[in-house]
């Protein structure tokens, strides 16, 4: 049985193991992406023109979301269902049955 201190140090000891994945990934997506775009741009022959083609940026935008949704676990983010709005629903969920049980 751990004691409340323990199991904060690993939940902290997790985090922290999260969010160096994420950074992981970043740098691996990062230096990547950059390979890519450079080993698929032809400089000599049409210079920059050579950027402006969609297919360069397929795998950067792709690999871009499911590095969005890493980041959005690794560091808690969920725009959508945030602790905060856990804790605000369940506050009013309370206020409802109290006022409910007032009324019978």
């Amino acid at each position: 049985m751990q004691t409340p201190d323990q199991q904060k140090y690993e939940r902290a000891k997790q985090r922290v193991k999260e969010e160096k994945g994420f950074y992981i990934h970043l740098t691996i997506y990062i230096i990547i992406n950059t390979l890519i775009l450079f080993v698929n741009t032809n400089f000599e022959s049409q210079g920059f023109k050579n950027w402006l083609q969609w297919h360069l940026y397929v795998t950067p935008v792709l690999w871009g979301i499911g590095l969005l949704f890493h980041y959005i676990k690794a560091f808690d983010k969920n725009p959508f269902f945030s602790k905060k709005w856990e804790e605000r629903k369940i506050k009013e969920i309370l206020r409802e049955e109290d006022d409910f049980f007032k009324d019978l």
